[in-house]
């Protein structure tokens, strides 16, 4: 057995070895067959070795890909291998909502937002509020995002019918919040309260159409910090 992979120019990978997995009755196990050359000077698997925690280690290692340095813009506050997080300063944006829906009249109408975190793992968005209007520290108190499609108990957004970038690094941030601007604020996602505002999310909204600073009273605090947002789920 024989086989050489080119990569680019001058570049030939040839077999070293196989993992192999070996399963029935409900499991399975993996083990490691090293290519050994022999007299006809063909390739053939050696006998089974079992897999160790640092020769797994040096695979993962080895077939992952590497990139260059990437400069971080100033609003990026943690950076993991399929996850980023950043923050947004309060900002007046227009916001959608569905036609006939109890706020469908103040679509397209500009709302203050308020400070607000948000973190992307994989393809999968999440939105928490912030209090002040700063760039927050670890150890910062979040609060619920207030707005419909999305969780007020872990920030996650329902994407639905959201035109949602098809990549998930530092130079997607700014698609991730259009995306989220621009889609439509249909529903309720999960049984989280996502204000303390008295006439709830629809009169937090329909107080605040034109208006030019987000109140902070009218946040729910969402009993995580920066840190626990950012390293959930990692």
């Amino acid at each position: 057995m024989e086989a050489h992979v080119n990569i680019g120019r001058g570049a030939t990978l040839a077999l070293q070895g196989a993992v192999l997995v070996y399963g029935g009755t409900g499991q399975a196990f993996c083990v490691w067959h090293e290519a050994k050359r022999i007299d006809t000077g063909h390739l053939m698997l050696a006998e089974a070795t079992a897999l160790t925690k640092d020769f797994v280690r040096l695979l993962t290692e080895t077939m992952t890909p590497r990139f260059g340095a990437e400069i971080l813009p100033a609003n990026v506050l943690a950076k993991a291998e399929d996850t980023t997080v950043w923050w947004t300063p309060a900002r007046v944006r227009p916001m959608f909502f569905r036609s006939g829906h109890d706020s469908g009249e103040l679509s397209g109408k500009r709302f203050p937002q308020p400070a607000l975190v948000w973190r992307i793992q994989g393809s999968d968005l999440s939105v928490r509020a912030l209090a002040q209007n700063a760039r927050p520290e670890a150890g910062r108190k979040l609060y619920v995002a207030p707005y419909f499609n999305t969780d007020g108990e872990n920030g996650s957004v329902c994407q639905g019918s959201m035109r949602s970038p098809d990549e998930a690094g530092v130079g997607a941030m700014p698609l991730w919040e259009q995306a989220f601007f621009q889609s439509a604020f249909t529903h309720q996602s999960g049984s989280r309260k996502l204000t303390s505002h008295p006439g709830g999310f629809h009169g937090l909204w329909r107080s605040l159409a034109g208006k030019s600073r987000f109140p902070a009273k009218f946040l729910v605090p969402a009993n995580e910090t920066l840190l626990e947002f950012a390293r959930r789920g990692n």
